[in-house]
C-alpha cells in the first residue's frame, strides 16, 4: 500500500473521530453547555445518553435533555403509591425507560402545557392527565410541522440517538384519560400535588404545587432564560395574572422547578417577573431585536415577544 493511499485512509479516519465533536460546535449555544447550576446536583447514572438525571429532592428528580436547543427539563416525583411525570420532553428518544430505571411505582403524567416539546413521549403512557381546554384537546391529535422544526442543524447539540429517524419525527396523537381543572390535586401516597392554572403562555399552562415541601414546578411560565410569548396562542393579559398569582405564593416557596435550561431558581425571581412584565407592557424598556422578534432584558431572564 503506497503512501498516497495511506495518507487518505489516515485522513478518512480523522474524519471519522472528529465528525461528533464538529457537530458539538456547529451550534453557538452548545459552547455554553454544561450550565454552572448543574455541577451543583447530584447526577444519577442513567442508561440513555440523550438525557442527564438530577436528583433535586428525596423523590424528585429532573430529566434534562442538553442536545437540544430548548434544554427542556421533565420531572419525575415519587410519591408512595404512585409516581407522577411533570412533561415527556421531546419524544427524540424514550423517557418513559428514563423513568422505568429510577422507580418502580406506576407512572402517570401530565404536561405543563402541550407544546410539542413538552409531550414527545405521552403517547408511550397509558395514564395521561390534562386540562380541560380546547387547546389541549388539539395538541393530543399530534403534529408534525412544530416537531420537524426542532431538528434544524443548530438546534441540534451533538449526535441523535442511534436509529432516530429524522425524516419520521413527529409529535405523535396520545389519549387524556383524566381531565383536569385549576385547583385539582394529583394524589401520589405521602404527597399531594395541586394543580395550578397559569394560562398565558398558552391556554392550558399550568404550574404544579408541592405545598408540604415548598416546591412549585413552574413549567414555561417562568424560566431563567428568554421567556417565549410571541405564539399565536399567548394571552398576554392572563400571562401577568398568572405570574402575579404565583408571586403571591413565593413567600411560602423553598425552590422553583423550571422547565428549561437549569432545574432550580429562587422564589425571589416571581415578583421580579411581574415587576418586569408590567414595565415592559407599559413601554419603560426598550427592546432588543432577537430573530425577528423582540427581547426584553432583565437580570437572570427575558421575555422574547412579537
Amino acid at each position: 500500500m503506497n503512501m498516497k493511499i495511506l495518507n487518505i485512509l489516515f485522513l478518512l479516519f480523522l474524519a471519522i473521530c472528529l465528525t461528533p465533536s464538529l457537530a458539538a460546535q456547529q451550534a453557538e449555544w452548545c459552547k455554553n453547555l454544561p450550565r454552572p447550576a448543574y455541577s451543583k446536583l447530584k447526577r444519577v447514572s442513567n442508561a440513555d445518553s440523550w438525557f442527564e438525571v438530577y436528583k433535586i429532592r428525596p423523590g424528585v428528580f429532573a430529566i434534562y435533555e442538553p442536545h437540544q436547543l430548548e434544554e427542556v427539563i421533565s420531572y419525575l416525583v415519587l410519591g408512595n403509591d404512585k409516581a407522577l411525570l411533570f412533561d415527556t420532553g421531546m419524544g427524540i428518544s424514550k423517557i418513559q425507560g428514563v423513568g422505568a430505571g429510577l422507580t418502580k411505582l406506576p407512572v402517570s403524567v401530565m404536561n405543563s402545557h402541550t407544546h410539542n416539546d413538552h409531550v414527545g413521549d405521552n403517547w408511550r403512557f397509558s395514564d395521561v392527565y390534562g386540562m380541560d381546554t380546547d387547546f389541549t384537546r388539539a395538541n393530543a391529535r399530534g403534529s408534525k410541522e412544530d416537531a420537524q422544526a426542532e431538528l434544524a442543524p443548530d438546534e441540534i447539540c451533538g449526535a441523535l440517538p442511534a436509529g432516530f429517524d429524522a425524516k419520521a419525527y413527529e409529535t405523535k396523537a396520545f389519549h387524556i384519560t383524566h381531565w383536569l381543572h385549576d385547583g385539582d390535586k394529583i394524589e401520589l401516597g405521602g404527597r399531594a400535588l395541586k394543580v395550578i392554572g397559569t394560562p398565558g403562555h398558552t391556554p392550558d399552562a399550568i404550574a404544579l404545587l408541592d405545598e408540604k415541601n415548598g416546591l412549585l414546578f413552574t413549567g414555561d411560565t417562568f424560566y431563567p432564560g428568554p421567556i417565549y410569548l410571541f405564539r399565536p396562542e399567548t394571552d398576554m393579559d392572563a400571562y401577568v395574572a398568572s405570574v402575579q398569582k404565583l408571586a403571591a405564593m413565593a413567600s411560602q416557596l423553598q425552590l422553583l422547578l423550571p422547565a428549561h435550561n437549569v432545574p432550580l431558581a429562587d422564589p425571589s425571581y416571581l415578583p421580579k417577573v411581574v415587576t418586569a412584565i408590567q414595565k415592559v407592557r407599559r413601554g419603560e424598556v426598550k427592546a432588543v431585536p432577537k430573530d425577528g422578534k423582540h427581547e426584553y432584558m432583565f437580570e437572570g431572564f427575558s421575555f422574547l415577544m412579537p
